[in-house]
């Protein structure tokens, strides 16, 4: 593919991203239900695609199906921007496969803290400068400490704001005095990747989401974070309160398996994740689609 160049533009990562699952048939990817499901989500309004995420089992991708994964994507976004997860803890791999990635036309990257090995404060503005000195397209710095074992301290992210190539965050961080902080510098857009805080993020300043449960209810959740960017608070409320429960169903075991139970019962993929993920339970699959057709009825 063609090597993307640096854009002189200052990048805008606002607006609702969903956080792409990877369907599988018979333990390998299924780029047919992939390539449907980017189809249905960029008709739904959504603002663009976050492949390889946690959503997206990468843990359980090799780099061939990733690469794989983001090339069927690519294709079928219909022009909407794509952001490519990166994960690990080896920093020579990390950016040799910034580079690589960097040769495809991406929004940018979604790089994540090492994980496992729990740096330093140091060692994080470290792992993070080299990984965007390597990439050609913009990063988004991905807090998640429930994951990584480590926490990005606010000087930290400040810090990393100085990075003319760091743009943003996807705050999975559960610290929300750091979220207004990060918004109050203004240096870095901010959007949430905890689903159950979209409405409190965005309604504080945040530009926007990376969300997960964006895969099912699309244009309910493209529609939520219009009204929040368009300060319409009341209308946002309402609807917030609609979808909440199908938040915290969506999350009440491991994603994607609740998520992968509802698209596989609307007939977009099978219910097969890669082990050692599981298949949502049948009692929360039965309740998720009850919810579901209630949020479908006029």
């Amino acid at each position: 593919m063609p090597q993307q160049q640096p854009s002189s533009t200052i990048p805008d990562f606002s607006g609702f991203w969903v956080a792409l699952v990877t369907p599988f048939r018979d333990d390998t990817v299924d780029h047919a239900a992939l390539a449907t499901l980017t189809r249905r989500l960029a008709d739904d309004g959504v603002t663009g695609f976050v492949p390889c995420g946690s959503t997206g089992e990468a843990a359980a991708l090799d780099e061939t199906e990733q690469l794989a994964v983001l090339d069927t994507v690519l294709e079928t976004a219909c022009g909407l921007p794509v952001v490519m997860g990166i994960s690990g803890y080896h920093l020579g791999k990390a950016t040799a496969w910034a580079r690589k990635l960097s040769e495809r036309p991406l929004a940018g990257l979604l790089v994540s803290a090492p994980n496992y090995i729990r740096p330093s404060q140091a060692g994080l503005l470290e792992w993070f400068r080299t990984i965007a000195d390597a990439s050609t397209v913009p990063v988004l710095v991905y807090d998640i400490p429930y994951r990584t074992g480590v926490t990005i301290a606010r000087d930290t992210l400040l810090a990393l704001a100085e990075h003319p190539r760091i743009r943003g965050i996807k705050d999975c961080g559960g610290d929300m005095a750091k979220t207004r902080a990060v918004i109050a510098d203004g240096r870095l857009q901010v959007l949430t990747g905890e689903d159950h805080q979209i409405f409190g993020t965005m309604a504080e300043g945040g530009v926007g989401a990376i969300a997960a449960s964006g895969n099912v209810q699309t244009r309910r959740f493209v529609r939520l974070a219009r009204l929040l960017s368009e300060n319409r608070l009341g209308e946002a409320r309402a609807e917030w309160q609609a979808l909440q429960p199908l938040v915290e169903m969506l999350f009440a075991e491991p994603n994607p398996g609740p998520l992968k139970a509802l698209l596989a019962h609307m007939g977009e993929m099978r219910d097969e994740l890669r082990s050692p993920m599981t298949r949502a339970s049948d009692d929360l699959r039965e309740r998720l689609v009850a919810l579901d057709a209630r949020l479908n009825r006029p």
